[in-house]
């Protein structure tokens, strides 16, 4: 299919005006100048005009297809079979890619599920964005996602629950280094729940084989204890402690060195947070995120999807929340897209258009450069090369 488009976001803020792409099965064949490129098509190759942007498609880095976000998504997922739950993952999977997002990163589910979607996803069997799942996280016993069935204790029960996830498939490890708000009867937020040598067993049996480990972090000493341990990205991120918060520079100067990036899953409804959680935390919280990304350290888009208010078509709405914080559009794409992608570990098969590389693409109208609502007048989504148009043209 030959694609043009009054702009092509070809690099990070840049446009190639009356640009076009060819794509070649699921692939990224030629990207150029409209005349340039409509040369190399065959005449009976199919085309695709239109008066708006052509950029990568989107990555959200941080979903929970298994929840539905619902008022109680455990409580929902706790009732479902694994029948019912599945076919309702599938139909999550198509409001992400609806909304434009065309690779997405589970990061805990129940019973392998998300293994299975991932696999009907790549054999076409199944509408969806690529999925890199984790499987069943990592925690304590009675601790954080306990009910997903990931409970281990000890640096050899570590060892032997990565290595059962990462022969199901996961194409990452999520480790909950510290609790969270979903776990109700679980530890605090907070606190840590591995010790440093059962952290670093997970992160080398993880990267022995190949797999790249993603913990969920929202106390200050789990985070810093994540960093130590070599993970590859820091979920939340939030620097909590028992008192309030504690951001350390210190640890801010290793996540960067080492290349980690950081992914606050925000909610598409994070302006409910000061009202939730009370203006000055929620604040103080924000400008952390800010401060981070004046630090250098490389941010990435994901919004939980499935857990409370954190629905799977939201991921245009949550990244309005860097620009509240003062980033530039360019930086804020390239979160959702190029950055993401290579935090995936898939920077060189996706989130770029570029040739030989996956035909992964999303149609807008509008200039999201200008302004982000742009991002959610989707007209149509090429997942692998595979078009998938969107009916009335939003999400």
């Amino acid at each position: 299919m030959l694609i043009t488009a009054d702009r092509v976001l070809v690099g990070s803020g840049t446009y190639l005006a009356d640009g076009a792409v060819l794509v070649d099965g699921d692939t990224v064949a030629a990207v150029g100048p409209r005349r340039e490129v409509a040369a190399r098509a065959a005449p009976d190759v199919p085309h695709l005009d239109h008066a708006g942007t052509l950029l990568p498609g989107l990555v959200d880095a941080h979903v929970h297809l298994a929840f539905d976000g619902g008022p109680d998504p455990v409580a929902t997922l706790r009732a479902a079979p694994d029948g019912t739950l599945l076919a309702d993952m599938r139909g999550r999977a198509a409001r992400l890619l609806r909304g434009g997002v065309t690779t997405a990163r589970d990061l805990g589910d129940r019973g392998g599920l998300a293994f299975r979607l991932a696999a009907e996803v790549r054999d076409g069997r199944t509408p969806g964005p690529r999925l890199v799942a984790a499987g069943t996280p990592v925690t304590t016993v009675g601790g954080h996602c306990h009910f997903l069935g990931g409970e281990v204790t000890g640096e050899a029960g570590v060892r032997d629950l990565v290595r059962r996830e990462v022969a199901a498939g996961a194409g990452v490890v999520k480790v909950m280094a510290t609790g969270g708000g979903l776990t109700k009867d679980g530890p605090p937020t907070h606190r840590s729940q591995f010790t440093a040598a059962e952290l670093a067993a997970l992160v080398e049996e993880a990267h022995a084989a190949g797999v790249p480990v993603a913990a969920h972090a929202h106390g200050a000493d789990g985070i810093a204890a994540a960093v130590e341990a070599g993970v590859d990205t820091l979920e939340h991120c939030t620097w909590l402690t028992a008192d309030g918060l504690d951001y350390r520079p210190d640890v801010v100067e290793r996540i960067v060195a080492r290349g980690i990036a950081v992914c606050p899953t925000v909610s598409p409804h994070w302006r409910l947070l000061p009202r939730l959680f009370g203006a000055e935390r929620a604040h103080a919280v924000f400008a952390l995120v800010r401060r981070m990304a004046d630090a250098g350290v490389r941010l990435v888009a994901g919004t939980d999807a499935g857990v409370q208010r954190a629905g799977f078509d939201g991921l245009a709405q949550a990244l309005t929340f860097y620009a509240h914080l003062g980033l530039p559009h360019a930086t804020i794409l390239d979160m959702a897209t190029s950055h993401a992608a290579d935090a995936l570990g898939l920077g060189a098969t996706t989130g770029r258009i570029a040739p030989g590389l996956r035909a992964d693409l999303l149609l807008v109208d509008g200039d999201p450069l200008a302004d982000l609502a742009a991002l959610r007048d989707v007209r149509a989504v090429f997942a692998a090369g595979r078009r998938h148009d969107v009916d009335g043209g939003g999400t």
